[in-house]
């Protein structure tokens, strides 16, 4: 089946537009917001689109964090012929100029009590990051590619009737798009990786936006902390300036006792000349974007699952009553502010901290999937919880 976009010469395999170049399953293609304050930053606003054309289905989200609450808006269509329309229910995605302005909207609704119209306008050139590919025995389960961008946002956003102004002074945050083949939809049955083992995911990406240039930091490893894929760039406003490396990255994560959630972090980048840059992180507010969005355990409501030709839900819990069990199966992604400390100079910024720690682990002392930080462990902080301020 032809769509509009089989009129543009953007062909890649021969095949009409609305048809990848695999049958895998778990092939998607998915946009990422996140919007925040810079001044008194307690609202966190993350929203996500996706296409998944072997499965025949798009879905989105919208989840806020705000105090103790997380609203969630939700929903999920049958997939067309033109994949050009990047709108699902209430919910729709707007390129208003590619890699530079994109229109975000959520439309008022009885199921969900936040609704929005914001625009993001990029600050830096889009960015593309690493090759991001991993094989269990003989299946690829990630082979994707992603690029990113910084910038700020303008509209409004209403939530529980309370309307709040998006200014581009004040709000920022970051956007990525990324495709490519990783799990999605409803469990596969596991054959003889169920014997062998199912991989972990221990995982850190964070977004810096300074006022000069966007740092850009990626690290998965393995239960060893040998690195699958990483990422340690720094983007200048200026298209004419090249990316530069800033050497290799590593990690120091503090964790809450009993828990896996992160608390703090500190990221060192070791340059080839001997030299280290040390970015400290303070995490302000965690938005759990794998409680009611797909990115989690809930079998009822996965990316990619089939839920009917239109479904439109609403879910909200209170952030303090989210169990850590819960919070440790999927990724956390905070609102963060970043000082980096650069010879004699000093920058801070803010943007996302995600991170993940699932599963076996040498490094932070997780041997198996459920156990958790010990309050003697030289990594845990014995403070209360941050996301329940």
């Amino acid at each position: 089946m032809l769509s509009p976009m089989d009129d543009y010469p953007v062909h890649q395999i021969a095949e009409p537009i609305r048809h990848v170049a695999t049958s895998d399953r778990n092939f998607y293609d998915r946009y990422y917001f996140n919007c925040y304050p810079t001044e008194s930053p307690d609202v966190f606003l993350i929203v996500g689109l996706g296409q998944y054309p072997n499965l025949g289905v798009m879905d989105a989200f919208a989840v806020l964090r705000r105090g103790d609450d997380h609203i969630v808006a939700r929903m999920s269509k049958a997939l067309g012929a033109d994949r050009t329309d990047t709108t699902v229910g209430p919910l729709r995605v707007e390129v208003l100029e590619g890699l530079q302005k994109l229109r975000v909207v959520l439309e008022p609704g009885s199921e969900y009590d936040l609704s929005f119209d914001i625009t993001f306008d990029a600050t830096i050139p889009a960015a593309l990051e690493p090759k991001h590919f991993r094989r269990q025995l003989e299946r690829v389960t990630f082979d994707t590619s992603r690029f990113l961008q910084t910038g700020t946002w303008t509209g409004s956003l209403t939530v529980d009737g309370e309307d709040l102004a998006i200014d581009p002074k004040t709000w920022r945050g970051n956007r990525d798009r990324s495709w490519g083949v990783r799990p999605v939809g409803e469990a596969e049955p596991q054959g003889r990786r169920a014997v062998d083992g199912i991989q972990n995911f221990f995982w850190i990406y964070a977004v810096m936006q300074f006022d000069e240039f966007t740092i850009s930091v990626i690290m998965q490893e393995d239960e060893q902390g040998r690195r699958i894929v990483e990422e340690a760039m720094r983007v200048w406003p200026d298209e004419a300036r090249d990316n530069e490396w800033l050497g290799r990255p590593e990690h120091e994560l503090t964790f809450c006792p009993d828990t896996r959630d992160v608390t703090g972090a500190t990221i060192t980048f070791h340059r080839p000349g001997g030299e280290v840059l040390t970015v400290a992180c303070e995490l302000l507010l965690a938005n759990y974007i794998g409680i009611g969005t797909g990115y989690g355990l809930e079998q009822d409501w996965r990316h990619g699952m089939w839920q009917g030709e239109l479904v439109v839900q609403g879910l909200r819990h209170k952030v303090h009553e989210i169990e850590p069990f819960q919070r440790m199966f999927s990724p956390v992604d905070n609102l963060a502010s970043f000082t980096l400390t650069e010879g004699t100079n000093t920058h801070t910024g803010t943007g996302l901290f995600e991170v993940a720690a699932i599963g076996p682990h040498e490094k932070y002392g997780f041997t198996s999937f459920t156990d958790t930080a010990q309050a003697d462990d030289a990594y845990a902080l014995a403070a209360t919880d941050n996301t329940e301020e």
